[in-house]
C-alpha cells in the first residue's frame, strides 16, 4: 500500500492506493497542537478499515503546514543573526517597500531577529568572490561567545557575497557546531546561495526561525510512523512540488512553506492529464483559504521568490496565489456597514456554527447549508451531524443590520466569497498575460466543487473538472509527485564564449551537489535525472527568465540555441525581444529528481447515461435568489457516461459538487466529472 497524508488548516486528508489500484480515503479534523497526531490517526484509520498490516506500507508521503503556521503565528525560535561588519541593519532596512504607500500608520512585519541579537564580524568578500578581508580566528571565537551568551535556539549566518565564496560562513558554522552544538545553524550559502542581499538574508533568517520546531516535528513524525509499525520513512513535499526525506527538511525547512498547496497542484495536474487537459487552473478551496495556480502544458508555473505575510522567501515554488476565502471564512459587516467575508477563519475549532463545536459566527459553510447546497443534516458521509438551525441563526445575525432575510444574507455571503476567488483566478492568468478562457478549472478541496461553476462563469471559463475524490486531492498529489531538489548558484556573467568557463564551472559544482543529494536520498543510479537551467536577462533588467539547457555539455556551439530560447521566452512573456541586446546569466540551476511511479487509476463501469440510479432525494436549493427543487445524487453510484443537468447537487464523503442552472456534467471513464458551465439560466 502507498499512502499520502496532507495536513490542512481545518482537516487532515489521507489517500491510500492498495496493490490492486483501489483508492481508500479518510478525512479527519487536524490537530494543530501536533500535526503528527492527525497523521497517525488518519493512517491508522485507513489501515484498520482495509485490514492492511502496517508492514505492507511501501511509501508514505506527507504535506505539512508546520513551517507555514510557525511563520504566520510568529511562534518560532529565538534566533541570532551573524552579518558582515557594517551590515547590521540590513534585515530591517529591507527593500523599503510599503504595503500601503500613503498609510502613515502602516505597520511592517515584525523583525524576526532584533538588532540586539544581530552580531557583526570583521570580514569582507567582494562581489567578484575575491576575499578583501580575511576572517580571523579571534573574530570567530568572539562571535561564537556572543551567541553562547545570548542563549538563542538558532543562528542565521549571512555574510556579504558568500554566494561567491562561502569559506567564512563555513568557518563560523563549524565553530558553532563545536562550541554550542545544541544551536540550530542556518547558513545562507547553503539555504539560498544567490545574489540580492536582503532576499538571501530574509530566507536564511526564516529558515533559522522555523528550523528547530520543524526539526522536532519531523522527529515526532518518524516516531509516530514507527509506532504504527510502518517500515519506511516518510517523504515530505516541498514548495516546488518535490518530495524529500525528513533529513533534507530538517536542513532547509524554509522549502516547505507551501508544502500543502504544491501537493494539490501536483494532484490536479495528474487528474487533468487523465481527463485530457494539459492547460488548467487549479482551484483548491479548503476550510481556511483558497489556493489557485496556473498549469500550462502539464507543468505548473513556478516562481523563485514570494512573500508570505510580508516575509520574503527566495526558494523555488509553485506559483500559488492564496486568498482568505474558505468554507470557514467568517462573514460580517465592516466599519462602513457593508458585507464582508474573510480573511479571518473559524478554522477547525470552533469551526462553522453548523458543525456544533462552539462556533458562533456565520461562515461560508453556514451560508451554503442555509441555501441547501450543502447537506443540512450530515457531513463527511454520515460521520458529522449538521446543525442547520445554528447556521440559520448566525446567518440571520449577519443579515439583520443589512436589512436582508436569511436566504438573501446567505446568497450575499456566497456571492462575495465567489468574487474574492474569481479575483484570485484572474491574478494567476490575466495578470501574467494568459486568457482564463483558454483553460479548464480543476476544482478540489472540501469546498472547491461547491463554488467552482459560479467562479468559472464569472471569469469566462467554460469547463470545470472535478476529480473523483476532490476533498483529498492534495493527499493524492503526494502519491504522484517526484522526489526532487533544486540547487542554485548565482553566476552574474554575460552569455558569451569569454564567460563560458564561469557558467560551466557553476553548473559542474551544482551537479556535484546534486550527486551528493542523490546519495543521501538513496536514489538508485538508474533513476537519477538532472535538468540544467540558466536564469537570463537583458542588460540593465532587474528580473530574469528561466531557460532549460539542451541535454549534454554547455559549449560555444550551443550558445546561439540558448540565446534564441531566451529571446522567444522574453517575447512570449513581455511581447517583445531585443535580438541585438546582450544577454546576462544571473543564476545557474540544477534540478535533481527521481520519478515516482504514478498509480494506475481504476475505471468505472459503463452506464446508460441516466443517473437516476444515484438519486438520493430532491430538496429545495436556492440559486440566484430563487428556491428550486433540486435532485441530489450519490456520486459513488454514478457510472461512466452518465449526464447530470443543473440544477443538481452531487454528494460524496469528502466534498459536494453543485451544478447551477444552465450547466451540465458528464462522468468520464476514470470518474472525473466534466462540467460544461453554460450560461446562467
Amino acid at each position: 500500500m502507498r499512502i499520502g497524508v496532507d495536513v490542512g488548516g481545518t482537516f487532515t486528508d489521507v489517500t491510500a492506493i492498495d496493490h490492486d489500484g483501489g483508492f481508500h480515503i479518510a478525512k479527519l479534523p487536524s490537530t494543530p497542537q501536533d500535526q503528527s497526531l492527525a497523521l497517525r490517526d488518519g493512517v491508522g484509520d485507513v489501515l484498520s478499515g482495509t485490514a492492511t498490516p502496517a508492514g505492507a506500507v511501501r511509501y508514505l508521503g506527507h504535506g505539512t503546514t508546520v513551517a507555514t503556521n510557525t511563520l504566520l503565528e510568529l511562534d518560532g525560535s529565538s534566533a541570532a543573526l551573524i552579518v558582515t561588519e557594517g551590515f547590521r541593519d540590513l534585515l530591517e532596512i529591507a527593500r523599503q517597500k510599503r504595503p500601503s504607500l500613503y498609510d502613515l500608520a502602516g505597520r511592517k512585519p515584525r523583525i524576526l531577529v532584533p538588532r540586539a541579537l544581530t552580531f557583526e564580524v570583521a570580514e569582507r568578500v567582494g562581489a567578484s568572490g575575491k576575499v578583501l578581508r580575511e576572517l580571523s580566528d579571534d573574530e570567530v571565537a568572539r562571535v561564537v561567545e556572543q551567541v553562547r551568551e545570548a542563549g538563542v535556539e538558532a543562528v542565521a549566518i549571512c555574510l556579504l557575497h558568500s554566494y561567491r565564496d562561502d569559506r567564512h560562513e563555513r568557518a563560523i558554522a563549524d565553530a558553532l557546531a563545536m562550541s554550542v552544538p545544541q544551536v540550530y545553524v542556518s547558513r545562507s550559502s547553503e539555504v539560498a546561495p544567490e545574489f540580492r542581499e536582503f532576499e538571501r538574508m530574509s530566507t536564511t533568517v526564516i529558515n533559522a526561525f522555523v528550523g528547530p520546531r520543524m526539526h522536532r516535528y519531523v522527529t515526532h513524525l518518524a516516531d509516530r510512523t514507527a509506532d504504527l509499525g510502518i517500515p519506511v520513512a516518510p517523504r515530505i513535499i516541498q514548495s516546488n512540488g518535490g518530495l524529500v526525506s525528513p533529513d533534507s527538511v530538517s536542513r532547509r525547512p524554509v522549502t516547505t512553506l507551501l508544502s500543502g498547496p504544491s501537493a494539490g497542484v501536483a494532484g490536479a495536474a495528474w487528474v487533468a492529464g487523465l481527463a485530457g487537459h494539459r492547460d488548467v487552473i487549479t482551484f483548491d478551496m479548503g476550510g481556511t483559504s483558497t489556493d489557485v495556480c496556473l498549469i500550462s502544458g502539464g507543468k505548473a508555473v513556478t516562481t523563485a521568490e514570494r512573500s508570505i505575510e510580508g516575509y520574503v522567501v527566495r526558494v523555488p515554488s509553485a506559483s500559488v496565489h492564496t486568498v482568505g476565502a474558505g468554507g470557514g471564512s467568517i462573514a460580517g459587516t465592516d466599519d462602513a456597514g457593508a458585507l464582508q467575508v474573510g480573511p479571518r477563519s473559524a478554522g477547525a475549532r470552533p469551526g462553522p456554527a453548523a458543525y456544533g463545536h462552539g462556533g458562533d459566527r456565520a461562515t461560508v459553510t453556514d451560508a451554503n447549508i442555509v441555501l441547501g447546497r450543502q447537506n443540512p443534516r450530515e457531513g463527511l458521509g454520515s460521520a458529522m451531524p449538521i446543525d442547520a438551525a445554528a447556521a440559520q441563526a448566525v446567518v440571520a445575525e449577519v443579515g439583520h443590520p443589512l436589512g436582508f432575510d436569511v436566504p438573501e444574507a446567505a446568497t450575499g455571503i456566497v456571492r462575495l466569497a465567489n468574487s474574492h476567488m474569481a479575483r484570485a483566478v484572474r491574478a494567476v492568468s490575466v495578470e501574467i498575460g494568459e486568457d482564463p478562457r483558454d483553460y479548464a478549472l480543476v476544482a478540489y478541496g472540501g469546498a472547491g466543487p461547491l463554488h467552482a461553476v459560479e467562479v468559472a462563469r464569472e471569469v469566462g471559463i467554460t469547463t470545470v473538472l472535478v476529480p473523483p475524490h476532490p476533498g483529498t486531492l492534495c493527499a493524492l498529489g503526494l502519491l504522484v509527485s517526484d522526489v526532487r531538489a533544486t540547487f542554485v548558484q548565482s553566476v552574474l556573467a554575460p552569455l558569451s564564449e569569454e564567460a563560458l568557463t564561469d557558467v560551466t564551472g557553476a553548473l559542474e559544482r551544482l551537479d556535484e551537489q546534486a550527486t551528493d543529494w542523490f546519495d543521501r536520498e538513496q536514489v538508485p543510479e538508474a533513476d537519477r535525472r538532472t535538468v540544467f537551467t540558466l536564469a537570463l536577462r537583458y542588460g540593465r533588467q532587474n528580473f530574469e527568465l528561466d531557460v532549460d539547457l539542451p541535454p549534454g555539455r554547455l559549449d560555444a556551439a550551443v550558445l546561439p540555441e540558448v540565446a534564441e530560447a531566451f529571446h522567444a521566452t522574453h517575447e512570449r512573456t513581455y511581447g517583445f525581444r531585443h535580438a541585438d541586446a546582450g544577454i546576462r546569466v544571473v543564476n545557474a540551476t540544477v534540478t535533481a529528481s527521481q520519478r515516482t511511479d504514478p498509480p494506475v487509476p481504476g475505471t468505472l463501469p459503463d452506464g446508460d447515461g441516466d443517473p437516476a440510479r444515484a438519486l438520493r432525494e430532491t430538496r429545495p436549493v436556492v440559486f440566484g435568489g430563487r428556491e428550486l427543487p433540486t435532485p441530489v445524487y450519490d456520486r459513488s453510484r454514478l457510472m461512466q457516461g452518465d449526464r447530470l443537468d443543473g440544477p443538481a447537487v452531487i454528494e460524496q464523503m469528502d466534498s459536494t459538487v453543485v451544478l447551477t442552472p444552465g450547466s451540465h456534467a458528464v462522468v468520464d471513464t476514470y470518474g472525473v466529472l466534466h462540467v460544461e458551465v453554460g450560461t446562467d439560466a
